[in-house]
């Protein structure tokens, strides 16, 4: 497990290797959100990484941008 700054919010990260395939989850400290991606082995961790914040990033912005959501 990891935590990275992303865009000034706290990211928790977690790789797990399946196979050829490794499953990256990405949490928002502060909400709790999470998203999981699932990507090849042979990318790099870092685009990974990138791959999987920048998800959680879309996640919160449409969650933000629902009426009555949370903020």
């Amino acid at each position: 497990m990891e935590r990275r700054k992303a865009g000034g919010r706290e990211v928790i990260l977690e790789f797990y290797q399946v196979g050829d395939y490794v499953r990256v989850s990405a949490m928002d400290a502060a909400t709790l959100t999470e998203t999981i991606i699932v990507g090849s082995a042979k990318a790099t961790r870092d685009e990974l990484e990138r791959l999987a914040i920048r998800k959680l990033e879309w996640v919160l912005a449409k969650a933000a941008s629902q009426p009555g959501a949370r903020r």
